[in-house]
């Protein structure tokens, strides 16, 4: 007997739900961080800035003006320190994501692609808001 060939079903891509649309996502390294809001809000969606107090102002302005209301921060250290206090200063919901509850995000390969705008904006945000504020 011949067994026949199951033909497989092409899986459907699961597209997860946008739960903060004005949503922004930081990659915080110790020298540069990498900040991203939705394409559709600047020409230039995925910026850097330097650590200096000056331009952590100056990035918590730039949120301010693509009309972003929350941010998603990835830091392994307490490099998020400083640019948590000025970002709540600025009147922004402000969530720090553990490094490891997000680890396993495909795609993810350069602090330029961890913060980069689809990605932060609503995987790290939907792992955020899905696993509510006692899991952070």
């Amino acid at each position: 007997m011949t067994k026949r060939k199951q033909s497989r079903k092409p899986k459907a891509l699961t597209v997860p739900r946008v739960l903060e649309p004005n949503a922004a996502g930081v990659d915080i390294g110790a020298t540069e961080i990498y900040v991203a809001v939705p394409q559709d809000r600047d020409s230039h969606p995925v910026r850097h800035f330097s650590t200096f107090t000056q331009d952590l102002r100056q990035l918590a302005a730039w949120l301010k003006e693509c009309g972003a209301e929350s941010v998603a921060m990835e830091s392994t250290g307490v490099f998020w320190i400083p640019l948590f206090q000025i970002l709540e200063d600025c009147g922004l919901r402000v969530c720090l994501v553990n490094a490891r509850h997000v680890k396993n995000v495909p795609g993810r390969k350069t602090d330029v692609s961890d913060c980069s705008g689809y990605n932060i904006c609503t995987r790290w945000v939907f792992c955020v808001s899905s696993a509510g504020s006692n899991h952070l």
